[in-house]
């Protein structure tokens, strides 16, 4: 049987008004369902967990669609013949955030979604597609439509655990899965004394059982209220929420564990990435003979990027060998995994769920998706024996650049892409540049203008690096096309001392008054989820932890400042305003002094001598570094050039930095000086 590929085109309309983008000109905007057939017996899809439990249609074969949105130039000739392929996060459309600095946007159509223009004036084919399954309706997500499991037609059972983690006061009702926009596993019982539900204040706390009559598998279906009463509360039962009468404590950790029913077949969303990116790469019409937008013979190269989420599927998409397609062709010539840390998916196993991010210190533990191989070199794995790397194909694999923020050493493992699994220094392959830009945090919004706390202890980290996005696609594309090979990998090693453990790097910050600073970075145990893991059962919930110190991580040492050394730097870093971290740690009452998700700091400089000598804070002031704000600006122009010379940086990029770096680059320093 032949695997089948059909598409439903709702939308066709010009993009950005008309706008023309430089020689590529005007874009177009193509919206629409992209449809699979797939024959479970092919070799293609046996890795696949359940998909010989799905239903079938006459043919024999499953039936699965997904969402899809390209933007592609107008007139195709006048692109560059490249699909730049954003494996949205979480359903949502990032690329154009980090490429273009646009504002967000699940449904780009007008000028200010374009941005700057970046990824157009390059004349790339921008295409976006569903790929995580359990995702729910909702602002704009891109989603899919997958089949349910079934054991000859009755319903698949086995255990779920979830996690919990509230940050507000008086929130009584949560979905199973812990997020509004994902599917949850349906409980096959609402009798809460055959799930268990518990709860401590840190993770490494001890478990407090939450007797079962104090809560229920139901929802808060709250309301206005008649005759006098303002609001009114409606409990009902729910397979489907988990319903706490006294509301959850804010930042203690409650896990659900259940038996679940009903998976999804989520692994399908690897090959939805395959084989809708290696139609239009390839591939003249569909099935039923719609033309391939993109043309026929029209794209010579595809590339990828993702961050956080998307960047572990694209580390999960290569090392599970989907980069190659049914007639055996490379589907993908570069990938781009920004901030995926050292992880890789939690998806192509029974009761998955996609959504949910790796683990940090504070939330989402021992979860699956941190585990070997770590990194894209060959390594073995001390404590099981066991040889792999993410990249072992070498007929398929595709040249890669990755990048990840301070914070991923700090949250999620960073340090083990470029370690072995003891912490000794190991070089990427020859096809890959690792790039660590340091001091600044996970998402580092490009349209951010005044920084915040939260429920954190310092203000965000305010550090920008998307210019380092524009130069790495740059990079790629050359290196593809041309074997022009990028500047070298850049990031922090024990054989230098700039990567170090936790102990280490605190008697390297600075004590500035009132801050507190971490233990160290998150660990990382080995832990066993059962005997039948590697088919994509968990059968142990929660997991046996075979080892607690498991694998070591390690953070780039720092400077007299706290900056972070031995990484590709920003201009912000290398001509800093404040110490600016990949950490930062909770709050009173929200989980006091453990960090906090993927947040970073930052811990302005004291403005004046006067200022420094009163605080006593070990770090030279603003107006010692600086004695004018032109002159800081002067700092960051140099700090810009140097890096447009290393080519790590383009050269339209500096100038932008040096527009941001004016008065003293205030809205996100709230810096007082004149």
């Amino acid at each position: 049987m032949k695997t089948e590929i059909r598409l439903s085109i709702a939308e066709r309309t010009p993009f950005a008004g008309g706008m023309e983008f430089g020689t590529t000109g005007p874009y177009e905007r193509i919206k629409g369902r992209v449809h699979f057939a797939v024959d479970p017996g092919e070799q293609a899809y046996s890795g696949i967990t359940d998909l010989d439990k799905a239903p079938r249609n006459e043919k024999g074969l499953v039936d699965y669609s997904t969402d899809f949105l390209i933007l592609k130039p107008l007139e195709l000739e006048k692109g560059n013949r490249r699909i730049f392929f954003d494996w949205g996060n979480r359903g949502n459309i990032r690329a154009l955030q980090f490429f273009n600095d646009a504002v967000g946007s699940n449904d780009p159509q007008t000028l200010e979604e374009a941005g700057n223009g970046f990824l157009f004036r390059r004349g790339y084919s921008v295409v976006f597609a569903g790929w995580q399954g359990d995702l729910l309706a909702g602002n704009g997500r891109f989603l899919m439509d997958l089949p349910v499991a079934t054991d000859q037609g009755k319903s698949i059972t086995g255990l779920v655990r979830c996690e919990y983690i509230l940050e507000e006061e008086g929130v009584t009702t949560q979905p199973l899965s812990g997020w509004a926009s994902t599917r949850s596993h349906p409980t096959v019982s609402l009798d809460t004394r055959q799930a268990t539900l518990t709860r401590r204040q840190y993770g490494d706390s001890p478990r407090e059982v939450i007797p079962p009559d104090q809560w229920m598998f139901a929802r808060d279906e709250g309301g206005s209220g008649l005759d006098g009463v303002s609001k009114q509360t409606a409990i009902v039962p729910s397979d489907s929420n988990l319903y706490l009468p006294g509301g959850f404590e804010p930042g203690w950790i409650y896990e659900l564990v259940y038996t679940g029913k009903d998976p999804l077949v989520l692994g399908l969303g690897h090959t939805a990435v395959r084989d809708f990116i290696s139609f239009l790469k390839y591939d003249a019409s569909d099935d039923e003979g719609t033309p391939n937008p993109l043309g026929s013979g029209m794209i010579e190269k595809a590339y990828g990027w993702g961050r956080s989420q998307t960047g572990r599927a694209i580390r999960d998409f290569v090392y599970h060998g989907y980069n190659e397609d049914l007639k055996g062709r490379k589907v993908f010539d570069g990938l781009l995994p920004h901030v995926s840390g050292a992880g890789l998916l939690w998806m192509n196993h029974r009761f998955a769920n996609a959504v949910s991010p790796a683990g940090q210190e504070h939330e989402v533990h021992h979860n699956c998706a941190d585990r070997f191989p770590f990194s894209y070199t060959e390594t073995t794995d001390h404590l099981t024996g066991k040889t792999d790397a993410i990249l072992k194909r070498p007929k398929s694999d595709p040249l890669i650049i990755h990048t990840q923020s301070a914070t991923e050493y700090w949250q999620r493992k960073g340090s083990l892409v470029h370690t072995d699994t003891r912490g000794n220094d190991q070089e990427p392959p020859e096809g890959v540049r690792i790039y660590a830009w340091g001091s600044s945090e996970h998402f580092a919004d490009p349209k951010m203008i005044r920084p915040s706390k939260g429920p954190c202890q310092n203000f965000s980290n305010v550090v920008r690096t998307s210019f380092f996005c524009r130069a790495s696609l740059d990079h790629l594309d050359l290196w593809v096309t041309q074997e022009i090979a990028p500047p070298p990998s850049r990031f922090p090693k024990r054989s230098d001392g700039t990567l170090v453990d936790g102990p280490e790097w605190q008697n390297q910050f600075p004590n500035i008054p009132g801050i507190a600073i971490p233990g160290g970075p998150a660990k990382l145990p080995l832990l066993d989820f059962g005997s039948e893991f590697e088919k994509g059962l968990l059968s142990l919930e929660p997991p046996q932890v075979l080892d607690t110190e498991g694998y070591p991580t390690l953070v780039p040492a720092v400077d007299d400042d706290g900056n972070d050394r031995g990484c590709l730097n920003a201009p912000m870093v290398l001509a800093p305003l404040a110490t600016y971290t990949g950490w930062n740690l909770r709050a009173r009452g929200q989980g006091h002094g453990a960090k906090y998700q993927f947040s970073g700091s930052t811990i302005p400089f004291p403005e004046t001598p006067e200022e420094r000598q009163v605080t006593a804070d070990p770090r030279a002031s603003i107006l010692e570094r600086y004695p004018n704000a032109e002159s800081y600006v002067e700092a960051v122009r140099a700090a810009s050039r140097q890096l447009v010379e290393e080519r790590y940086m383009l050269e339209e990029d500096l100038e932008r930095c040096v527009e941001w770096a004016k008065d003293w680059d205030r809205l996100r320093h709230r810096i007082r000086l004149p």
